[in-house]
């Protein structure tokens, strides 16, 4: 799904299969010494493309899953104190195991704040998972038509953030988002909900 999502913007793929032994420079790279220039240079990870998915995200330690932080959030990364930066339409998609299973590390909550959608996907109906093996077993080409590309998808992140906000639309996200934590004052979100909404959820809210 991500990857004939990411064709059908004309955007470069990029995937990591996260494991417990991987390393954040398994992600962003590292500088390695050439010894014909006799000078160090950079070897990208996978992290330098445009949309990224990171498959099983929570199956590798902490200190690497937070290699993702400020490439996710600055659209940026730091190798050995030099400033790499990212395309601005950079986009991450993450899968994750259900934590009852081995070998899993959750997801720090700063981490999680990072992503706007959660999405559950349970089981597939019969009729579904009947399609998934036909159409996984058999012999067919890929048609996935193009209909934006990476300037494109530029210009409207710039046409979003033009579109005028009154201070009483941005007031009632922020009513929104506060109305979603233990401590907003409403008895029902205080007794089921133990995190609410971040600051970030109501950016995201009123782009």
């Amino acid at each position: 799904l991500a990857r004939v999502f990411c064709q059908s913007l004309s955007l470069k793929f990029g995937r990591i299969q996260f494991t417990p032994d991987m390393l954040p420079g398994d992600v962003l790279g590292s500088n390695l010494f050439n010894f014909q220039t006799s000078a160090f240079s950079l070897t990208k990870g996978p992290i330098f493309c445009d949309l990224l998915l990171a498959d099983e995200i929570n199956r590798t330690p902490p200190k690497t899953q937070a290699a993702l932080l400020e490439a996710m959030q600055e659209r940026s990364l730091t190798l050995d104190g030099v400033n790499h930066g990212l395309l601005q339409h950079f986009t991450v998609i993450a899968t994750q195991n259900p934590i009852e299973q081995e070998g899993t590390y959750p997801l720090p909550e700063a981490q999680l704040d990072r992503f706007l959608f959660c999405i559950h996907l349970t089981s597939p109906t019969v009729d579904d998972e009947a399609r998934i093996l036909l159409e996984t077993t058999r012999e067919s080409a890929w048609d996935v038509p193009k209909v934006l590309d990476a300037h494109a998808i530029l210009r409207f992140q710039r046409l979003v953030r033009q579109v005028p906000v009154s201070p009483h639309v941005a007031r009632y996200a922020t009513d929104l988002i506060r109305a979603t934590r233990p401590d907003g004052g409403n008895a029902d979100t205080a007794r089921f909900v133990r995190w609410g909404a971040g600051t970030r959820a109501g950016q995201y809210l009123l782009l």
